[in-house]
């Protein structure tokens, strides 16, 4: 019975499809370790400077995003996404502020980052 469903009294219980030992499981965007390295040094001088304080990585189909947060209870202040599919357009690396803008896009993660560095640079001023 894969894929069908049975009807036990007003409830429909789906079985999952079946899967054949070929079949790859879906794929998923993530950060890759030099990628990581760049964006936890840039969180690690954030830090120490008083300007996040948490982070979250999300790991999707067409997206990696690594998010930061002044606050664990709020929405993040700035998204890293690494979208692949980007790679031959604008860039798979963009840097998008609270409200949805994009601040950097680009093809290298280090000049995409830049951004925000600068905001870095004022703050120990």
């Amino acid at each position: 019975m894969g894929g069908e469903g049975r009807n036990c009294r007003n409830m429909t219980v789906q079985f999952p499809p079946q899967v054949t030992p070929f079949e790859r499981p879906a794929e998923q965007v993530a950060f890759h370790r030099t990628e990581l390295s760049l964006i936890l040094s840039l969180y690690g001088r954030m830090v120490a400077a008083g300007e996040w304080r948490d982070y979250g990585i999300s790991c999707l189909r067409d997206v990696a995003v690594f998010s930061v947060f002044r606050r664990t209870a709020e929405i993040p202040l700035y998204r890293i996404e690494k979208r692949p599919k980007l790679r031959s357009k604008q860039g798979m690396y963009a840097v998008i502020g609270t409200n949805g803008q994009v601040l950097r896009r680009g093809h290298d993660l280090k000049a995409v980052l830049r951004v925000l560095e600068r905001k870095l640079i004022r703050a120990v001023e």
